[in-house]
């Protein structure tokens, strides 16, 4: 499974998109000289995970995969994949957009589903989601590409900057997605075959069980985090 470093976060895109909008000036040296940081910090980064992999660690990865799950998450720099699973190489089929969607990401998902058979398909959003507070907003400037990816998130406010209507919101659209796979794979929830997880990697600790964590929200449907806390696939005690 191939690993992408260094996703812009759309928060990011929102504060550079005025810039954007203007006529691209000459890169100096000091914009050569940051991209050279970057590419060197990747490399570098790259050459250390190597050195510390035993000899044969991708010996069982080389003729094939057979992840555990799938898992749609926000492109957002602040949410990866060492958060969710220490060791992610082979286990995780990842698909990654802005506003962890499922419709903007349909045939990556169905490719998991379907094709690689993965069991459970996990929807996470997270804390301060930028796609989810310009889908709050609705910014004039961002271009129609973005536009076109926003208009399947679910809010419930208008109210970026209030942290309640954020952190509602990004439930609603953890809770949005679900539905929305819920439908298009009923027939592998009903058999068995799948059940479909959201979540929120809550590193403001909006939910006071410490940043960081994996806040379960949602599962084939269920949004009542006490029965939630029963349930025996996620009942571990």
């Amino acid at each position: 499974m191939q690993k992408f470093g260094l996703i812009i976060s759309l928060a990011f895109l929102f504060e550079a998109s005025s810039l954007m909008a203007q006529s691209p000036e000459p890169i100096n040296k000091s914009t050569q000289e940051q991209v050279r940081e970057i590419v060197r910090h990747v490399l570098e980064s790259n050459d250390e995970f190597v050195k510390k992999l035993p000899q044969d660690y991708f010996k069982e990865l080389i003729h094939g995969q057979k992840p555990i799950a799938t898992m749609v998450t926000c492109a957002d720099s602040r949410l990866h994949t060492h958060a969710l699973d220490i060791h992610p190489d082979g286990d995780l089929f990842l698909v990654r957009n802005i506003g962890n969607q499922v419709s903007t990401a349909e045939g990556s998902i169905e490719y998991g589903v379907r094709h690689l058979h993965t069991p459970v398909l996990f929807i996470i959003g997270h804390s301060s989601c930028g796609a989810v507070e310009a889908a709050m907003s609705r910014p004039a400037h961002l271009e129609p590409s973005i536009w076109r990816e926003l208009d399947t998130i679910k809010v419930t406010g208008n109210k970026s900057d209030d942290h309640l209507q954020v952190k509602e919101s990004v439930e609603s659209n953890v809770n949005h997605q679900v539905s929305t796979a819920l439908k298009k794979y009923a027939t592998e929830v009903e058999t068995g075959h799948l059940t479909i997880i959201g979540g929120v990697y809550d590193f403001r600790n909006d939910y006071s069980q410490g940043s960081g964590r994996l806040v379960l929200i949602n599962v084939n449907g269920e949004t009542d985090l006490a029965k939630i806390r029963k349930m025996p696939i996620v009942n571990f005690k």
